[in-house]
This record gives structure tokens, C-alpha cells and sequence, in this order.
């Protein structure tokens, strides 16, 4: 690599750090959660600074200790924002989290043709 060139295969964010947030992610009501605070509802109880979490239990029809586990995996990976407001918690998408997942997944899928020639695997020649 040139001493200028910015290595593409490294992601900016630490291992852990990019293992946390995908296995946040690998859930499938976790998968939805996070595609219902990118995009509520109308008629749910969301504002323009949240969603309540009594709107994730109707429309994931999930108890609300089962989305209390999912939120708290969720915050704790750095994907969503909590706030609790009286009763209530209100949970908000990181969109910057997630663009910065994204580009570190982009950057991870730029090793890939790399590893996957022959001449770099230990042992082999080259030759098919």
C-alpha cells in the first residue's frame, strides 16, 4: 500500500465496537424496530423527536419486557437514542450510527475480492 493511500479495508470503527452493532442488528424484531424508527407510523403516539415505546409493543405485538430487551440491546449498541419522558420512554434511530455502519461494512466489502485470489491463500501458486 502507498504510504497516501487510505486503507479501504479497515474499518473505522473498533472490532467490538463493529461486532456489537451487528449482532444488535441480526435479531429480526430488532431488524424491525429500527425499520419502524426510520419510518413510523402516523397514527402512532411518535412525535418528531421519538418513538414511544408503547407503539413498538402494538406494532411488533411483542410484550413490553421483550421490547425493553431489545431496546436496551439497542442502545446500548449505540443505534438508538432513549429518553425517558414521565411514564414513558421514547427511543430515536442514531442515523449517524448507522451511516457510519454502513460505510464500515462498505469498507470491509472491499477485502473481499482481495482475499479471495489464489495467490493469496498460503501455499498456492497461482496457477488453476
Amino acid at each position: 500500500m502507498n504510504p497516501g493511500t487510505p486503507n479501504l479495508a479497515a474499518p473505522a470503527a473498533p472490532p467490538a465496537d463493529l461486532a456489537a452493532r451487528l449482532k444488535a442488528l441480526a435479531d429480526p424484531a430488532r431488524l424491525a424496530i429500527v425499520a419502524f424508527l426510520r419510518e413510523p407510523q402516523a397514527d402512532c403516539c411518535s412525535r418528531g423527536d421519538g418513538v414511544c415505546g408503547c407503539d413498538l409493543e402494538g406494532v411488533l405485538e411483542l410484550s413490553q419486557p421483550t421490547v425493553s430487551h431489545h431496546m436496551k440491546v439497542l442502545v446500548e449498541a449505540g443505534l438508538v437514542h432513549a429518553e425517558r419522558r414521565g411514564r414513558w420512554v421514547y427511543y430515536e434511530l442514531d442515523t449517524s450510527a448507522l451511516e457510519a455502519l454502513s460505510e464500515d461494512l462498505r469498507r470491509l466489502g472491499h477485502v473481499a475480492p482481495v482475499l479471495s485470489r489464489p495467490t493469496d491463500r498460503p501455499g498456492s501458486t497461482g496457477k488453476g
